[in-house]
């Protein structure tokens, strides 16, 4: 299991919490008819925060899986109810309060195996006329994945390194498939951004993957130094991969998909 560190994670929090704003802004407005809001996944509050911001009197819980997220989120965000759940476990997702008004997750649901049962049972936490409000990053194909995948498929780490999928996103065609095909929605949008965003160095690069893409194999190493090697040669890799702009800073780009569909 992959344990999470909220310091890390919010060592990039202005470029973490940009998705949740932009897909927080496709939620219904607050006219009093939101009243109970679920976030999947808040991790350290942040996505949490966005939504308190969104709908000031509404009664919103955030769940996580990680005791570390969930303290920090607690502590940044007193007026805020948190709450452990694996969601990855059915029975903790279904024990959950249901007859939200919004059920929202952020960058959470990569984490996550069998999304055609995942994405219904979400739904089915809603009540009837409830929004789903769902982003995951899809940015597999950008140089920084590609790098740690063939590193951790080579001889040298092959029989070291978990070589099980880590993300377990579907394209988006089967999203549309399983939206539409669910018999639990009335309709539903589709949406893909790639942020462009601006770190100070290529040593940025290896800071934001190890808050989530590089947390399995650094934690899956026995040791500092072989943590340390598996870094450099993935550093080396990322230097040659994404150019250096004429100030020094290099251009990131993120990919993430998004969704919402009303029950």
């Amino acid at each position: 299991m992959v344990t999470w560190d909220s310091e890390q994670y919010l060592r990039f929090k202005t470029e973490r919490t940009q998705p949740s704003r932009d897909l927080a802004a496709q939620l219904p407005a607050d006219d009093g008819t939101v009243a109970r809001v679920l976030d999947i996944g808040c991790g350290p509050g942040n996505s949490t925060a966005v939504l308190r911001e969104r709908y000031p009197h509404a009664e919103i819980l955030g769940v996580d899986s990680s005791p570390d997220m969930i303290d920090a989120a607690r502590e940044a965000h007193p007026d805020i109810d948190f709450a452990l759940c694996d969601v990855s476990e059915p029975e903790q997702l279904d024990a959950l309060p249901h007859g939200f008004d919004v059920v929202f997750s952020n960058a959470c649901i990569q984490w996550v195996p069998d999304h055609p049962h995942l994405i219904p049972n979400l739904l089915g936490l809603l009540r009837e006329g409830g929004i789903l409000a769902v982003q995951t990053p899809m940015n597999y194909e950008e140089p920084i994945h590609r790098i740690i995948a063939e590193i951790v498929h080579s001889p040298r780490y092959a029989d070291r390194l978990p070589q099980r999928r880590e993300f377990f996103n579907l394209t988006p065609p089967d999203y549309w498939e399983l939206l539409h095909g669910s018999g639990l929605v009335s309709h539903f949008r589709m949406w893909k951004t790639t942020y462009m965003h601006t770190l100070p160095s290529h040593e940025a690069i290896m800071d934001w993957y190890r808050g989530t893409g590089l947390r399995p194999y650094l934690q899956a190493l026995a040791d500092d130094a072989e943590r340390a090697e598996f870094e450099w040669r993935v550093f080396e890799r990322v230097c040659d991969e994404y150019p250096t702009q004429s100030d020094g800073s290099i251009i990131f780009p993120f990919p993430r998909f998004f969704f919402t569909a009303v029950r």
